[in-house]
């Protein structure tokens, strides 16, 4: 889909409007087939005008889009773009996960906006939010609660007046500096939208890194992370040995599936554990605040680490009958040489290193051909071009592939990840866009 020149609706005559759209058709004859040309006419015919567009609809969508909503007034229309509207990743992928947040948290996020509660109030009962109610609100959940919840606000969200709902990607961002709004195309055919601020919650997905090219063929994370899927990738009849790379929150799930696949239906499986750290990292409970609150295990899996795994305990836990921990300390190369040899005997692997921000719409200024390369800053959410001065272009990112930069009390910098961290940093930060934008 190739970008279109931005539209202007609030300046320029009637007559200057058709010459630009006749332009723009006569340009495209050249170029395009027969079928691609009528959906360009369709949208260069019906560009909508928003006062704000929201690409994603995970958690910090959903929070982008109820903030917006209080913030924007004037029946301001805000156009929402997503491919398939069921929560993100956590409610597709995650459902099994044990979360590592407090139950209240969730329901703090469920209830933190007026639009919220106002899909709450008029929910049929009992619903994900009365299930959430219910349970320990110190206590921890699996996702899949988290994931009811955001389907239920989505579902609510969707019925609004002032959201219109766009079920497709988004492909390119096309900035007119003169009247300061986007042109954002996806690849629905009938979806052409202008607007002065739009804001990117397009997710993250598992990274990879490269391996020796001896290396087993790769479990997916995402797999590796949902026990009843992962039970019926691995054979229980015959010896099976995995390799798991990482030591972090992911990893150490990974490690409490497989072991306890090994303590019922997979006798057979043993477990090569690749980390640099062999002790664990912890968030812990200071006065007022968390340490490493956005690094450390928390939950079922920081008691998993602090029983069976961590330091000299896998020596003599449960666990270590079926892992062995492999010391990949001491540098790449050294990395690099363990696992060259010690993968040869495995018959799958799983990365579990970290997440990777997807990939954003291409974004172009002005009369520019060539793609934008952006610059970011973490306090604020607000892009800026790369090769140019740090101003405020109308474009904007949040949740896991645009979390907000923290300070710590011991001084460290933190990326604040959480549905409730993604709440309130938007709450700060949402009114300042939206001011901006009137700009």
């Amino acid at each position: 889909m190739h970008a279109v020149r931005i539209l202007p609706s609030c300046s320029g005559s009637f007559t200057a409007r058709s010459v630009l759209i006749r332009d723009q058709r006569q340009r495209m004859i050249s170029s395009f087939s027969a079928g691609q040309l009528v959906r360009q006419f369709r949208q260069i015919a019906t560009p909508k005008d928003a006062a704000a567009v929201v690409v994603g609809a995970g958690p910090a969508g959903i929070a982008v889009v109820g903030n917006l909503l209080e913030q924007i007034k004037d029946d301001g229309k805000i156009v929402w773009v997503d491919e398939q509207f069921q929560g993100g990743r956590i409610n597709k992928f995650y459902r099994e996960v044990p979360g590592n947040t407090a139950v209240k948290l969730f329901v703090d996020y469920a209830e933190a906006l007026k639009p919220f509660q106002h899909i709450l109030n008029t929910a049929h009962k009992p619903n994900a939010i009365t299930a959430l109610e219910k349970l320990p609100q110190s206590g921890t959940c699996s996702l899949s609660y988290a994931g009811d919840m955001l389907n239920l606000l989505t579902v609510g969200l969707r019925q609004h007046p002032r959201i219109q709902t766009v079920e497709g990607k988004a492909t390119s961002a096309h900035l007119d500096p003169q009247s300061k709004r986007w042109t954002l195309t996806t690849t629905s055919e009938s979806s052409l939208t202008t607007s002065p601020l739009v804001v990117y919650c397009t997710g993250a997905f598992p990274s990879t890194t490269p391996l020796p090219p001896s290396s087993p063929p790769t479990i997916p994370l995402d797999t590796a992370l949902t026990p009843s899927i992962l039970s019926t990738t691995i054979p229980r009849d015959q010896p099976f040995t995995i390799g798991v790379i990482g030591g972090s929150h992911s990893a150490i799930l990974v490690l409490m599936n497989l072991y306890q696949l090994t303590t019922t239906s997979h006798p057979l499986l043993k477990i090569k554990w690749f980390t640099r750290h062999p002790t664990l990292r912890y968030a812990v409970q200071k006065d007022g605040y968390i340490q490493y609150d956005n690094t450390g295990l928390k939950g079922k899996a920081a008691e998993f680490g602090r029983t069976q795994l961590d330091g000299d305990v896998l020596l003599t836990s449960d666990a270590g009958k079926f892992i062995t921990r492999i010391d990949c300390s001491g540098g790449k190369e050294k990395e690099w040489a363990l696992l060259e040899k010690e993968l040869k005997d495995c018959k799958g692997v799983v990365q579990a290193v970290g997440y990777t921000p997807a990939p954003i719409p291409e974004v172009r200024i002005g009369d520019g051909k060539e793609v934008v390369k952006l610059g970011k800053d973490a306090r604020t959410g607000a892009f800026y071009a790369e090769d140019g001065e740090k101003k405020p272009i109308g474009l904007f990112g949040a949740g896991i592939a645009f979390p907000e930069e923290v300070d710590t009390p011991e001084g460290e910098r933190e990326y604040a990840v959480g549905m409730w961290k993604f709440m309130k940093f938007l709450k700060r930060v949402v009114p300042e866009w939206v001011e901006g934008s009137r700009a």
